[in-house]
């Protein structure tokens, strides 16, 4: 027997003793008295389940056969191409497929990706363009492909109503017609969304417009402008990926990987960097800063540019959320090494190179955002986040795909009231929420103005535990859409709704 069974077997035996203890106060004891007591028992079981579990996985995970021995450089996903000559019509061939990865040296992992082993190729298109996708699902089990932030007809979002069978190919059309944005796809089918995404089902959607590619910003994909997919992933002796639901706030891995790799190191010249980055993890937030402390800007949030740099050292980020940033190698030396940080975990290096000649700018002005008219909106709508694990609920309701919780008229303009109340048990860490279908603005945080890089597009929100979030949102669409936590097993158990734009 393993040793994490023997110590669950401890528990239960510990806890048939206190059962027995209880049966003999029962007479004693009043009704209250009994209930606080079942209570404690029930909480002491969890809290004992989640800490064993915990413990006992990393006696497993931190195997001597598995280590990093090197640094990797950093995996840059490929440009997907256009298989259509007309500039104004794009055609994407995207394949799911299963496949094997080597994060760790000869020991290779069953992953999924889109076209490749693990995550997916980059997709970038242009305001104005109409896109056909074409998507086979090559796997032995249904899947689907929700475009992250994009504004497009509910039966083209790729949500659980657009499942792909297993064999069966996926083909909807969309118009491209929003800001230049950093966007994201992966799998939105009930049941397994967190899995396949935790064996590597992701990938990026770029749109560029007019006023982007005249900003002069740095944008030659993979020179001077990258795409960062941040995990975190645990690990088995074998290689393979331990998947490890603690049932408390969705699944953390013990290593952060980007775009596929384990803290790897990107080379950098001495030039002005931008890196698009994706919050890709099931559940695990990031708060990034550079080892020296170093400032550099925020240039865009989910939804597309802000109006202006937003000069920082922090930049936290919640599962499902996207910003953009510059960062100015030009201030260091040949060999410097500057070190990527989430909290006291290392995300990546960069090793600096050369002093080369640097065309790009950072301008004072990157966009105007026309803000929403809170004397427009048509209805205040109440969303509460409540519970954590897998008893988790919206306004006290678990998801029911044949149940619609609310009806918007298109164009219709609202605000939404989003609250997280604080969990009396362990847990309980705040909800990364998000709309299908649409971008919308934050209008305050308790009251209180969000913070600058907040100012802009968005189309998830974290909501801290005990905080009231106020958006105003817009549907342009007509369909059914989603709207959820984006800690993907909360989605799974049941915190997510859906409303109709009729």
């Amino acid at each position: 027997m393993k040793m994490k069974q023997i110590m669950i077997l401890v528990l239960l035996i510990a806890l048939m003793k206190m059962d027995y203890k209880l049966k003999n106060w029962r007479l004693t004891m009043n009704k209250k008295g009994l209930i606080i007591i079942i209570l404690a028992i029930i909480s002491f079981a969890l809290l004992g389940y989640y800490f064993i579990s915990n413990i006992m996985n990393r006696m497993f995970i931190n195997d001597p056969n598995i280590n990093v021995s090197e640094l990797q450089k950093l995996p840059i996903p490929a440009l997907l191409e256009d298989e259509n000559p007309d500039e104004n019509i794009s055609d994407f061939y995207l394949n799911v497929q299963q496949g094997k990865t080597y994060f760790f040296k000869e020991l290779a992992t069953t992953t999924l990706g889109y076209n490749s082993n693990f995550l997916g190729p980059v997709i970038k298109v242009k305001r104005g363009q109409l896109v056909n996708m074409h998507v086979q699902n090559d796997l032995a089990v249904s899947t689907s492909v929700h475009w992250h932030g994009l504004e497009v007809p509910g039966e083209q979002d790729g949500g659980p109503h657009q499942k792909i069978l297993a064999g069966s190919t996926w083909n909807p059309s969309f118009m491209i017609d929003q800001p230049a944005s950093t966007l994201w796809f992966h799998p939105h089918v009930m049941g397994t969304t967190a899995t396949q995404v935790y064996y590597g089902l992701a990938g990026l959607l770029i749109i560029e417009d007019e006023n982007s590619l005249a900003l002069n910003l740095p944008n030659e994909y993979g020179v001077n402008d990258f795409p960062l997919i941040i995990q975190d992933r645990s690990f088995k002796s074998d290689g393979s990926f331990l998947y490890n639901d603690t049932m408390m706030d969705g699944v953390v891995g013990d290593y952060i990987i980007v775009n596929g790799a384990i803290t790897p190191y990107l080379d950098v010249n001495q030039v002005k960097m931008r890196f698009r980055i994706v919050n890709g993890a099931n559940a695990s937030n990031f708060n990034l800063k550079l080892s020296n402390n170093n400032s550099f800007f925020q240039i865009a949030s989910d939804g597309g540019l802000l109006e202006s740099p937003i000069e920082m050292t922090r930049l936290f980020i919640s599962p499902g959320e996207r910003a953009e940033i510059i960062i100015d190698f030009s201030k260091y030396q040949s060999n410097d090494k500057v070190v990527l940080l989430s909290g006291g975990q290392v995300v990546m290096t960069f090793n600096i190179k050369d002093k080369v000649q640097d065309l790009s700018e950072l301008p004072t002005t990157l966009s105007i955002i026309e803000r929403l008219d809170v004397n427009q909106a048509t209805a205040l709508k109440t969303i509460r986040l409540d519970g954590m694990g897998h008893m988790v609920t919206i306004n006290g309701k678990q998801f029911d795909m044949d149940r619609i919780d609310d009806n918007v008229n298109q164009y219709d303009t609202q605000i939404w009231e989003i609250s997280a109340p604080r969990q009396m048990m362990m847990g309980g860490e705040g909800h990364p929420f998000h709309i299908h279908g649409t971008q919308f603005q934050i209008l305050s945080r308790n009251g209180r103005e969000p913070n600058a890089n907040e100012m802009g597009w968005k189309d998830t929100v974290f909501v801290n535990s005990g905080e009231t979030v106020r958006i105003i949102v817009q549907f342009k669409h007509k369909g059914i859409f989603m709207y959820h936590c984006h800690i993907l097993e909360h989605e799974e158990a049941g915190m997510m709704g859906q409303l109709i734009v009729n």
